[in-house]
Formats: structure tokens, sequence, C-alpha cells
């Protein structure tokens, strides 16, 4: 009897340690499209109740509405902050009219009577930044899908009641800068408006999102390159979706791939338990290398700045920069093909520890080796010392040029590094002086048309049922021994 009674008890701790650690998703869901004081937009309820119905198929606690006057939506918004609290990935969709004046973003309920700037600015339209300050940001994961960059249909009113000249009203939505741990995508570039569809059917963006954005094993990012792709192919041309990430680590929707090397533990997840929508913290090489693939032969500078602008610190920044400075000032000397000269073993050949101490590297050899790997892009210190921080940057480097990514160096890998030409650096702190110039653009965005389709991939995550159903194996085989 006292077996059975410790049994069930363990029974039980198992159960709430799931519960416990299982994600908590909440996702706020709005279309306004009834319109009572300008033209009504058809397809913003339809698009929201797609959306909705897509989320909690996920496992997402879903705050919805359509159609909601200013009183509606604040009391929505009220609901959605408190459920977001501590939320593991919270998501904000919004389908509708949408307004941005002086740079700052207005979503429109559909009782909205504007006549003038001070009207936005005292209550008619909903402060998006503010928004998503009060109810997201304790949130650990936020995703932002505003499908609100539709022409703003008060801009004639406003500007004509306007004292001056100078109040700055523009078309479609104004950039934004995302937080950490944030994703924001917009329908359209900013200031451009974008397309609603035929009525009673889907807008092209909210039809991709509808599409690729709970694809089994497809990290977050990955899915917006496809999303982009889609949406910019079905207008033929006349719409590119942009986006401003600062996540940290993969974000899965529906479900991580399972790793090769533990078919076991994901054999023991519960059925129809929802995946963690923060795998680890894998890093999104794949999917940087396929958008800069997808860019990287273009003529068109702005797309290399579409690069820049997702990955101000990426592996590719400095052939992003050549290239750009080719295209505005013709051919440059410091272009390079990285492939000339390469032994193909280079692409095969371990490197660990012996290896690279095979090499002996003083100091001033492990300097010049910093000092190359600042001078193609992947910023570290110069400091003659291979301490952590330069085993990643190597792993970067030797990730993006596809040799088997160690951290530590082999002849091959040394003599190939070596032959590409890199950019000159003028002391030992510039790589230094880079980091922190990156690091205060990290938060920036882009704007104007981007165009690339290319798809990537990666990461993996765990599963909390293993670890408990070890644990009760062993405590269980423990208790039958005695």
């Amino acid at each position: 009897m006292r077996y059975l009674t410790l049994l069930l008890s363990l029974i039980a701790i198992l159960f709430s340690a799931e519960s416990a650690l299982a994600d908590k998703r909440v996702a706020f869901v709005v279309g306004n499209g009834a319109y009572k004081n300008v033209v009504q937009l058809p397809n913003p309820p339809v698009d929201a109740k797609a959306m909705a119905a897509l989320l909690r198929n996920v496992g997402f606690d879903v705050i919805e509405g359509t159609n909601l006057t200013r009183d509606a939506m604040t009391e929505k918004l009220l609901d959605f902050g408190k459920k977001a609290e501590g939320a593991d990935v919270a998501i904000f969709f919004y389908a509708g009219h949408g307004i941005a004046i002086g740079g700052v973003n207005y979503l429109l309920p559909v009782d909205a009577d504007i006549k003038s700037e001070m009207d936005v600015k005292l209550g008619a339209g909903i402060n998006v930044d503010l928004t998503l300050d009060q109810t997201m940001s304790d949130a650990k994961v936020k995703l932002v899908f505003l499908d609100a960059c539709r022409d703003n249909p008060f801009a004639a009113k406003i500007k004509a009641n306007s004292p001056t000249r100078s109040v700055a009203v523009q078309q479609g939505l104004a950039e934004m800068k995302s937080a950490e741990g944030t994703l924001i995508s917009f329908a359209t570039g900013p200031g451009q408006t974008a397309l609603d569809g035929p009525e009673g059917t889907h807008s092209p963006f909210t039809n991709a999102l509808l599409a690729h954005l709970t694809e089994p094993g497809v990290e977050i990012q990955q899915v917006m390159t496809e999303v982009r792709a889609e949406v910019h192919e079905q207008t033929h041309n006349g719409q590119l979706p942009w986006g401003n990430t600062n996540l940290i680590g993969a974000v899965y929707l529906n479900g991580a791939p399972a790793p090769a090397a533990a078919p076991a533990a994901a054999a023991t997840a519960p059925p129809g338990a929802a995946a963690p929508a923060v795998a680890s913290t894998t890093d999104s090489t794949n999917v940087e290398l396929e958008f800069w693939r997808s860019v990287k032969d273009s003529n068109k500078p702005e797309e290399l700045n579409a690069y820049l602008s997702n990955y101000p610190n990426g592996q590719f920044k400095s052939l992003a920069l050549a290239r750009i400075a080719e295209l505005q000032n013709g051919p440059s000397t410091t272009t390079r093909n990285l492939a000339t000269g390469v032994d193909p073993a280079t692409f095969t050949e371990d490197a660990d520890q012996l290896t690279e101490d095979q090499l002996g590297l003083d100091r001033g050899q492990r300097r010049d080796v910093q000092r190359r790997l600042n001078g193609l892009g992947f910023d570290t210190k110069v400091t003659g010392r291979f301490d952590e921080a330069t085993r990643e940057v190597i792993k970067r480097w030797q990730a993006a040029r596809g040799y088997p990514s160690s951290g530590y160096l082999n002849k091959l890998q040394h003599k190939a590094l070596l032959s590409e030409i890199v950019a000159s650096t003028n002391s030992d702190d510039s790589s230094s002086d880079e980091h922190e110039h990156v690091t205060r653009h990290h938060s920036s965005g882009g704007g104007g048309e981007r165009h690339y389709s290319r798809r990537g991939g990666g990461g993996g995550g765990g599963n909390p049922g293993a670890f408990m159903g070890g644990m009760i194996g062993g405590m269980m085989g423990g208790m039958f021994r005695h």
C-alpha cells in the first residue's frame, strides 16, 4: 500500500511538472473592416478569424475580435496584457486601417472619426508602440504582425485641418524598431501601401502567413522569408513585406526538428503537447546563409542593404558592403573569390585543439588571425588569445565557408584564411570600435523594397517528459529492488 501511494504521488508530480514546463502561448487577433466614417475593408474580419483558428490549433490562448470600437479594443487589449504576463510566446496580429503621423503608428478602431492630428494623439487611434510595450513586454518571445499598411483614409482631412503644412502624415505605416526578443513584420515596407485582396478572401500578407506560420519544424525567421517570397510573387513584385527582428534563439511555433541523436526523447512526448516555442539558443546560421545567397549576386544596392538591415553584424557584412561599394563606385580591388586556391580537403577535414596546437601559432600569429577575421566581417577583439568569444567567431567563419565548424583551426583552414584578401585595419582596437558601432545599430530597421526568396532552417529542442520519465523509472527500479 505504501508503494502504491508513492507511485500515485510520483505520477502527480510528473503531470504537475509537465504542466509547469509547458509553453504559455497567448495571442491577440483583431480584424477591423466595418468602418463607420471611411471606406470599409471587407477582408480583415475574415483574416482575423482564420488566424485565430490557426493559432488555437498550435496551443495559443487567443483573445479574438472583429470590427471593434475604441472601447472594445481597449477591453480586449487589457485582457491580452493580463494573460501575456510571463508568457513564453505572445503574438499580436492586427488587420485593418492604420495611420502613421510624425513617425508614430496608430491602429484605427471602426468608430474612429479623425479630422486632425490632435484627434489621433488624444485617443481616436491606438498607439502601436505604447500598446506593445504595455501588453507584451513581459513575454519571452514577442511576434507582431501588422496587416495595416493600407492607404491612410484620413490623410486629406488631417492635412486640410492642420494649422501648418508641417504635419507629417505618410502613406502606409512608419518604420518600427524591435525590442529584445521581438519580431515585427509589416505587410509591406515603411511608407508603402499594401493590397487588401478580392472581397471575401484574405489579403496577400495574411494569406501567406496562414500558409507558412505553423509549418511543422520551420523556424520563424525562415517562415518570414517564405512569406516575403510568396507575397512578392503573388502580387507580381508589387508588394514586399518588411520586418525587423531582435530575437534571441530559434523560435518554432509547431515543433522544432527532432534531434537525430535523441529519438527516444521524442517518443516520450505526451500526445498533443505543444512543442517549445523557444527550442534553444541555436543560431539561425542556415537562415542567414540562404538569405545571403538570395541577394549576393544582386545588382540592386537596396537588396544588399536588406541583408545588412536584418543582420547588422552578420557573417557576410563585409562582402555586402564591398558589393554595394562596387555597384555604386565601380569594381573594387578588395573583392575576392573565396573558392580560388582552396584545397578541397579543407571542406571535410576536421579541426580540434590538437590540429591547432600543431600549427604552433604564437601570440602575434593569433593576433593576425583575429585581424583577418575582423577584416572579413567576423568581429572579434584582437588580443592574441583565442578565448571563448574568438572560438565562436571562428565557428561562424567556418560555417560561412562550408568548413567543419569546431572553433579550432587546422593547417588547411589556416592556409585558406591567410589566402583570403581582407580589408586593412588601422589599429588593434579597430575591431572593438566596429563592434560598438554595430551594437549601437543592432536594433535599427530598414526600409524600401527587399527581394529574397530562398529558404533556410535549423534548430532543435528538448523534451521535459524524457527527464521526468527517466527519474520515475529510476525511482521505481529502486523501489522494487527493495
